[in-house]
């Protein structure tokens, strides 16, 4: 083959490259634009005082190697990147504390498939210092099509492991260990069509192993796994079991308590303008893109609430801390300067500041459903508790009855 045939070829492929990467953008835009279009001509905001409950789902991911989610980072470098994140990210965030006093959370989404007790257990113990709280990844699918049974094996075997650490919470007066869960490169219950999934019952599976909410979407713009459904907190549609269950469902609002789980917890999806250029929003923080003001007036426009509870804001963000390509965002001079900017300027915004993990957010949702009213941070541990609460509880519970007997 010629340069020149050499150069047609590379030519041609280029041009497929680029009528598929067109072709999924279209795609794309008939799937997101209605629902854009809906949201910013019939959502309801605040005008006055708002509360911003702000959330981060970290995609915890030690071992991962930019831009190739197959490769690996050896063992040591894994242990040296969670070593130093547990020791610089308290410095960064104890000085920046919200209206409660409490300093910015990660909830941690650590892969499932990737367990290794060492990382983990110096994970809890950041996450038992008041840092965060853990929450289980999962990243299947990716050569073949998992199967049902291997993604529930996976999960149960997880959660197992997080239980026996004291990781995860529990309703009221039940038994069963509750997480909140991030599918890995956005495909929950298969919405990619058998890419990085496979599984089409996946709902129903997280359903019945104890999650409470997912917090994937939005996926990254222009992927496949976005659904129409944006900007919302909401049940799934039903039944469980059917491929992307989670793209049709029922708003959470007041007055009607919320009983299919997990619910979905979206972040804001929108679209701008940056620089006169067209921008998709989708609440990521990554190196070229670091949280600031500028965005977080984006955020607040997605108007993500509680339907009868404009002023309650949720405002549920992502990223990969892991990722070294993401650091300044995150753990440098950008957050650093948000952080200071987002609560120094609270008060001339109007704002009341919440930062919660991911449960703290859900059981303040949920207490919005029960019309409870006043200040939201007041709801952290509203039905979701953790381990210690519950145990504390139990233990009380257990006292009160040995006096009474005795008596």
């Amino acid at each position: 083959m010629g340069v020149a045939d050499r150069m047609s070829a590379s030519q041609k492929a280029g041009e497929r490259h680029g009528r598929r990467s067109l072709a999924a953008k279209v795609r794309y835009g008939a799937r997101v634009l209605p629902g854009l279009i809906r949201h910013q001509s019939s959502r309801s905001r605040s005008k006055g005082r708002a509360h911003l409950v702000i959330a981060l789902a970290d995609h915890f991911e030690p071992a991962i190697v930019p831009g190739d989610g197959q490769k690996r980072v050896p063992r040591d470098i894994q242990e040296q990147r969670v070593e130093r994140w547990c020791k610089e990210y308290p410095a960064l965030a104890r000085e920046w504390r919200d209206c409660d006093g409490y300093p910015f959370q990660h909830t941690y989404f650590y892969p499932a498939e990737q367990f290794d007790a060492v990382l983990i257990d110096r994970l809890v113990e950041h996450c038992h210092e008041g840092w965060g709280e853990i929450g289980i990844h999962l990243h299947h699918g990716m050569d073949v099509p998992d199967t049902a049974e291997n993604t529930r094996r996976t999960i149960e075997n997880f959660r197992s492991e997080l239980e026996e650490r004291r990781c995860l919470s529990y309703f009221d007066g039940t038994e069963q260990p509750r997480y909140a869960f991030v599918h890995g490169n956005f495909a929950l219950a298969n919405s990619v069509g058998g890419l990085m999934c496979g599984v089409d019952s996946e709902m129903q599976i997280l359903a019945e192993t104890g999650c409470y909410a997912d917090l994937t979407l939005p996926a990254a713009p222009f992927s496949p796994a976005q659904v129409s459904k944006i900007n919302s907190l909401y049940e799934c549609g039903l039944p469980l079991g059917r491929r992307a269950a989670h793209s049709t469902g029922v708003d959470l609002q007041v007055g009607r308590s919320a009983h299919v789980f997990p619910l979905v917890v979206q972040g804001p999806l929108l679209l701008t303008l940056h620089h006169g250029r067209p921008r998709i929003e989708n609440g990521a923080l990554v190196g070229t893109n670091p949280p600031s003001m500028r965005r977080l007036h984006l955020w607040k426009r997605a108007a993500i609430c509680v339907k009868g509870r404009a002023d309650w804001l949720f405002i549920k963000l992502h990223c990969h801390s892991m990722d070294p390509t993401h650091e300044s965002s995150i753990l440098g001079d950008a957050m650093h300067s948000f952080l200071r900017e987002l609560v120094q300027g609270a008060a001339e915004r109007n704002e009341v500041l919440h930062f919660c993990s991911a449960r703290e957010m859900v059981n303040i949702a949920l207490a919005a459903c029960d019309d409870c009213e006043g200040n939201p941070g007041d709801f952290r541990d509203y039905r979701l508790k953790r381990f210690s609460e519950r145990e504390v509880r139990r233990r009380t519970s257990m006292s009160n009855s040995e006096v009474v007997a005795k008596a």
